[in-house]
């Protein structure tokens, strides 16, 4: 039966993690810790796996990520645009304990039901999701028999793995995503294992701040 395996990883470091803000589709680069993540990450995959492809959101912080993990198997990453982080409207860009204060309901709101929030002017976790699947609808066309890196970001990655868990959106916070941290997912047929989530041993050389 035809399967394939997605290694999906988050981008290293950036700044807005903390204090943390709506980053969603401003295009931040790596910082110092960020490209040490990465760099560290493709050590640890060309060790562990084999894979035949590199896929990236189209942000450079994750295409930065892709192309360290690449080149330690000669590839290019691919961008595709589903892949991309979420559109967080007239939330993006701004600290998040300024939204706690200054919209405390809509805030809780997306704090306890993310999948049932409508921030203004941005993207829904549902349309999130219905992009996601397109991109996994390509890479299993693509990649029969194959294993495939997907560099993301937090909260896309998130509905990734709900997706494939089939798990509802309601459960958005209940994933983890740390920078550079990998999920393996292997599909076969019409159903998925998950293997790995959110694993960051191989970073435990990088200090913390």
């Amino acid at each position: 039966m035809p399967q394939f395996t997605m290694i999906l990883v988050r981008h290293g470091h950036v700044e807005g993690i903390k204090p943390e803000k709506f980053r969603g589709q401003i295009d931040l680069p790596l910082t110092e810790k960020g490209r040490r993540q990465a760099s560290v990450t493709a050590e640890y995959l060309s060790r562990v796996s084999s894979f035949e492809a590199v896929y990236s959101s189209p942000l450079s912080r994750c295409i930065d990520t892709a192309r360290s993990i690449g080149a330690k198997r000669h590839l290019e990453p691919t961008a595709l645009p589903e892949l991309i982080d979420v559109n967080y409207g007239a939330w993006q860009g701004r600290e998040r304990m300024a939204v706690a204060r200054e919209e405390p309901s809509l805030y809780q709101s997306w704090m306890s039901r993310p999948d049932m929030t409508v921030i203004p002017d941005a993207e829904s976790l549902q349309l999130v999701q219905i992009r996601l699947v397109k991109a996994l609808q390509l890479f299993r066309e693509r990649h029969d028999n194959q294993t495939i890196v997907v560099v993301g970001h937090d909260s896309s990655n998130r509905v990734m793995l709900l997706t494939a868990l089939d798990m509802s959106l309601s459960r958005y916070w209940s994933l983890r995503q740390d920078p550079c941290g990998i999920n393996v997912i292997t599909f076969e047929g019409n159903s998925c294992t998950v293997d790995r989530i959110n694993e960051t041993a191989h970073l435990a050389s990088i200090p913390p701040s």
